[in-house]
């Protein structure tokens, strides 16, 4: 009998089989689309996510910039989405995700359409069709997978979410407004002028 749709589960090598123009997110086997759940066919899906809201691009264009500024003369890399990350480089992997902004330092990380391993620095930029996801099941995955910094901006509330992991494997948050500078603990020396970001 077959599986129905809302139970399945994918993998990596689904995903590598289905539309480029199908713009998703694979976490623990499901699709999400826009911060969704998906329950359609995939293979047979041609549609993309409907494009950011402005205050999302603008947030993404200013730390991008911030980020791009200090890292000019690292070894460390910076990219945005849509850039593939994958936790495992196995077939059967079940998570496939693609963060607005991600910094990896070890460039044996990167293969073809992105990262195999866990980047070093991840940003979400939630809205509110995407916060459950950014503030639950992507903060869940990234401290599994040991991701060292996951930063979460909201330019609806004007605040950031940051969480370092720890030896212990757990996160510490600390929450900044929309002044001031908030540090990047995984690039020593470099902070993000949150006034800048949030500035209209």
């Amino acid at each position: 009998m077959e599986q129905p749709r809302e139970e399945r589960r994918y993998t990596y090598a689904d995903y590598c089989t289905w539309d480029d123009d199908f713009r998703c997110e694979l976490i623990d086997g499901v699709i999400y689309v826009d911060g969704q759940p998906y329950d359609g066919d995939p293979q047979v899906a041609t549609m993309m996510a409907p494009a950011p809201l402005w205050e999302h691009q603008e947030a993404s264009v200013k730390l991008s910039w911030q980020l791009q500024s200090f890292l000019k003369n690292s070894s460390c890399k910076l990219f945005t989405a849509p850039f593939d990350v994958r936790m495992s480089a196995a077939d059967k992997d079940d998570t496939v995700v693609q963060p607005d902004l991600v910094v990896i330092c070890d460039r044996s990380k990167l293969k073809g359409t992105g990262c195999i391993g866990v980047p070093d620095m991840v940003i979400e930029i939630s809205s509110p069709s995407t916060a459950r996801r950014d503030r639950w099941i992507k903060y869940n995955l990234y401290q599994r997978a040991g991701v060292r910094e996951y930063w979460i901006v909201d330019p609806g509330t004007r605040t950031v979410s940051v969480h370092v992991l720890l030896e212990s494997g757990d996160y510490k948050t600390t929450a900044y407004g929309d002044t001031g500078a908030a540090p990047v603990s995984v690039l020593p020396g470099c902070e993000i002028n949150l006034g800048e970001v949030f500035a209209e």
